[in-house]
């Protein structure tokens, strides 16, 4: 068998070498479905490392004492015998089934952290996944150690990072269930400025994008980001998910969260007594006008999730606002969520609740983002930012910001730039009018445009094409007849050629 390099990995081969073990599926796994593979594996082998490390750090510490390294108070992780990565690097056929069962074993062994975060993936689907090509798999992941000695827990974060993108790029359409570009998950956290001690709470938590962003901008203020342990919560319905975001905190070293499976519009996660608990900070972006969302239950919700209404069955997109501002605290709570703009102007029964929380003053801002920044639809989306208690001078007034020009214009996907976050972090700080850009609103105002607040309707662009003179303008258009007559001309003795070779 191959042996581990004694090299640490740097975090650029780290990133080659997972994006590596991704190609050794493609062709037998959909590429949609390589996460569901990769992530669970690259757990395994990092827990059984670390496990190793720990083993032989107590083993030193009692002089030899075999029994005292297997103390269980020794080791993050228990792993049972006959399920460490060794032993599925030792088997040669069934080799699935290996994996399965040690993957299973652990998660019983760790009831109280690892319940269920290896998912469903079906491994002993031999149809699917030789033993050849499973063994191929083991091999190349053994061939990088990943104990902590070898690799921090920020190296290996951000190589989960970049493959959890590389993911998403290879699979647009479906990549938008479980993944927020990074920069949009920067400007909503930098908004919302959490701070060291404060909980934090996404209810549809994807890959944990959120919660991680709110961790990164804590240790950049120069918090301490261990007060945030065991105060971040998230919720997540997909099951392999739910596993990827467990791992992805796990491996960027944060000890104590929880991170729920479950529908969180159906069947909320977290409690204070018989109340849904509130949270410091709400951010999420939930599934874009979801159908079919559970609206029976809000007819009586019991945790009055309704306040302002029950959405229609088309369309949850004010069901997940409301929920999140029943999640949000009555003193310290703000909130920001990503939605798409219909939610400022669809009338019906989504006008009603829009009034009703407008009327409840806690809308601070609107920012209209560009096109084809989130993955799975090329539409632009909208950010709304919320307050239980806006300043004295915000109050009955709301910021609506134009921001749909500021991206960059990519072939499959734009994507949103540092310098575009800087950009309009800068107008929302500012909370004034800009031309063109942003515009401060009262209530009343809106209240004459029928509570509707599509952006267009308040902020006016400006035109930054060039003014030209009467005579400029003919010939220009002198100088347009002439290549297109010139091209007609072209196009006219290439069909001639064409019919004389014919």
């Amino acid at each position: 068998m191959a042996d581990q390099t004694s090299e640490p990995a740097s975090l650029s081969t780290l990133e080659s070498h997972l994006w590596e073990a991704a190609n050794i599926l493609r062709g037998p796994v959909d590429a949609s479905d390589f996460k569901s593979f990769i992530f669970p594996i690259l757990f395994f082998k990092r827990i059984s490392d670390v496990y190793d490390e720990e083993y032989q750090i107590a083993l030193s510490e009692s002089g030899g004492d075999i029994a005292y390294a297997q103390f269980a108070e020794n080791h993050r992780f228990q792993i049972r015998e006959g399920c460490h990565w060794n032993d599925v690097r030792a088997t040669t056929t069934n080799v699935g089934q290996a994996i399965q069962r040690s993957l299973r074993e652990i998660e019983k062994a760790n009831p109280n952290t690892l319940c269920g975060i290896f998912g469903d993936t079906p491994w002993s689907n031999k149809d699917r996944l030789s033993d050849a090509l499973l063994r191929d798999l083991i091999e190349h992941f053994s061939k990088i150690p990943l104990a902590n000695k070898d690799i921090g827990d920020d190296v290996l974060g951000q190589a989960y990072e970049y493959l959890i993108k590389k993911f998403a790029d290879q699979t647009n359409r479906k990549a938008g269930e479980f993944y927020t570009p990074r920069t949009v998950v920067r400007l909503m956290v930098e908004i919302l400025d959490p701070k060291a001690g404060e909980t934090i709470y996404d209810p549809a938590c994807g890959t944990a994008g959120m919660l991680l962003g709110a961790i990164q901008h804590v240790k950049e203020a120069g918090g301490n980001v261990k007060t945030l342990w065991g105060k971040l919560h998230g919720q997540e319905k997909n099951l392999t998910t739910s596993g990827i975001a467990r791992i992805n905190l796990f491996l960027h070293g944060i000890e104590d969260f929880q991170v729920v499976r479950g529908d969180t519009l159906r069947d909320p996660a977290f409690f204070t007594g018989d109340s849904l608990a509130t949270f410091d900070c709400v951010i999420a972006n939930p599934p874009f006008s979801l159908e079919r969302w559970g609206e029976d239950a809000w007819i009586n919700d019991r945790y009055g999730r309704n306040f302002a209404g029950v959405p229609p069955r088309s369309s949850g997109d004010y069901a997940w606002v409301q929920h999140m501002l029943k999640s949000m605290s009555s003193a310290t709570g703000r909130m920001a969520v990503v939605l798409p703009h219909g939610v400022l102007f669809r009338m019906g029964v989504e006008g009603k609740i829009r009034r009703a929380i407008l009327e409840s003053d806690k809308l601070e801002a609107i920012i209209g983002m560009g096109p084809n920044l989130f993955y799975g639809t090329g539409l632009a989306a909208c950010i709304l930012v919320f307050r239980a208690r806006k300043k004295p001078d915000r109050r009955n007034r709301v910021l609506i910001v134009d921001a749909s020009e500021q991206f960059k214009r990519g072939r499959n996907q734009n994507t949103l730039l540092p310098e575009h976050v800087d950009e309009i972090l800068k107008w929302y700080a500012g909370f004034k009018s800009v031309k063109g850009a942003a515009k401060v609103v009262t209530l009343d105002e809106i209240a004459k445009n029928d509570w509707n607040l599509n952006i267009p309707r308040y902020v006016e662009r400006v035109n930054n094409e060039k003014t030209i003179t009467l005579d400029e303008a003919i010939g220009n258009l002198k100088t347009a007849l002439a290549d297109a007559y010139a091209a007609e001309d072209r196009l006219k003795g290439l069909l001639r050629k064409e019919e004389l070779l014919r």
